[in-house]
């Protein structure tokens, strides 16, 4: 099978990359480029037939990440299900399985079945889970289970994969030295995986045999997600010595699996101060050959939690704007619960506000749909803005359950409406701009 980079290596446009182009109102040659120079990702594996092809990179639209997942207090399907369906349904643009309890196998190949995102996980949960189930302790994850593991999971379909291949020991002796955080570890994986290997006093098998990743992902198409498994939990964290190491390997590696022909992105921080996300972002760039940049938030505060989607959203703007690529959301229970289906709704929400926002800032030339609404607003056509927005849906409910008097104002106003005024005041200027 010819993968995708392969393909645009060799000048050949596949339809997934057609498909991306019109979406993004792009050339095809431009997809083509970037695709070959791996600056833009296609989780698209061809075992999964009825998935929406994603482009994820340089110059495209930034994308929305939704995440769900049972867990050991909470863990029921038919409710992942539904909130598969309720991130597709906000637009979400790729989704993860994150489940850490229940039949795994099961849930993932449910999931897979009531979406048509992209849909991708981390192996390492399940592993550990399982070799807890059998042999009482993590520790004893048989390396080659791992990868048999990870070969299962891409033949039901995942179409990435967030591997923690940045975690090894130079990176652990960092965090030793420099002494324990704030925020402790903040990934599961991660932290599981720096515990086998502390115990065990091994390398990690997924940086040692980093080769053997890539033929994997190769082998099914699917896009290398450099998991951020040493990230900071708290903004006080932020980019200490050993975040850095495990970006300055992740970032290596990328280069390195695209040179083997495997699509490569590099995971980013969790919790970052906003005047850091620039400059985190332009050292990914920098140090990975343009990978496309998947950040997990950013949050850039430590005291929200019931409004982390709006702290999370602040952050995701500013990211958006100074070059991620996909962005995972925030929902309104990070830190506090497992999400529920209005989380995952409100997550969406929030996290595709922000990438619109810092996308306005990234790409100028794509502002039109913001004049056509703020016209459509100045000449209090309500129907025609309403198709400019992104969440028509609440804004229709808003005004109709809080109907004005007079159908062209709104009642915040009244009969003091500044546009009914203006246009009144202006009706001649207005005419011949028309």
């Amino acid at each position: 099978m010819i993968t995708q980079l392969e393909s645009a290596r060799q000048g050949i446009l596949t339809s997934e990359m057609k498909s991306i182009a019109g979406q993004e109102g792009l050339d095809e040659t431009f997809i083509l480029d970037h695709v070959a120079k791996g600056e833009i990702v296609i989780p698209c594996n061809p075992n999964r037939k009825h998935q929406k092809p994603v482009g994820i990179g340089t110059g495209l639209r930034t994308k929305v990440n939704a995440s769900i997942g049972t867990s050991s207090d909470i863990c029921d399907i038919g409710l992942e299900v539904e909130k598969a369906r309720a991130a597709e349904e906000e637009c979400a643009d790729t989704l993860m399985e994150l489940s850490a309890a229940g039949d795994m196998n099961k849930i993932r190949r449910t999931v897979l079945d009531s979406t048509n995102l992209p849909v991708g996980n981390v192996p390492l949960y399940q592993a550990f889970k399982e070799t807890i189930q059998k042999y009482r302790n993590p520790a004893k994850l048989d390396p080659e289970y791992l990868f048999d593991l990870m070969e299962q999971q891409l033949a039901d379909g995942l179409s990435f994969m967030a591997i923690h291949c940045g975690i090894n020991r130079y990176a652990i002796d960092r965090l030793r030295k420099q002494g324990f955080r704030y925020g402790g570890l903040a990934s599961k994986g991660g932290t599981f995986m720096v515990a086998w290997m502390d115990i065990n006093q091994r390398e990690n098998p997924l940086y040692e045999q980093f080769d053997r990743v890539c033929r994997l992902m190769k082998k099914y198409d699917a896009v290398l997600s450099l998991g951020n498994g040493i990230r900071a939990g708290a903004i006080h964290d932020s980019h200490d010595r050993a975040q850095m190491a495990e970006m300055i390997i992740n970032c290596e590696l990328a280069e390195i699996g695209r040179e083997m022909g495997c699509q490569t992105m590099v995971e980013g921080p969790g919790h970052v101060p906003l005047d850091e996300i620039e400059g985190n972002i332009m050292l990914e760039k920098r140090m990975s050959g343009n990978a496309p940049y998947y950040v997990l938030g950013p949050i850039p505060c430590d005291t929200g939690a019931g409004y982390d989607h709006i702290s999370a959203a602040i952050g995701a703007a500013s990211s958006a704007r100074f070059g991620a690529d996909l962005v995972c959301y925030i929902t309104p229970a990070e830190h506090l619960a497992l999400p529920d289906v209005h989380d995952v709704r409100e997550g969406v929400r929030a996290t595709r506000l922000a990438v619109r926002i810092g996308d306005l800032a990234k790409y100028p030339d794509r502002r039109d749909t913001e004049k056509q609404a703020a016209l459509a607003r100045r000449d209090m056509r309500w129907e025609d803005l309403s198709r400019h927005l992104l969440f028509p849906d609440i804004a229709e409910a808003v005004r109709s359950a809080r109907a004005p008097e007079e159908k062209q104002t709104c009642t915040m106003c009244g009969d003091f409406c500044a546009m009914k005024k203006g246009m009144e005041l202006f009706e001649t200027d207005i005419k011949e701009k028309r």
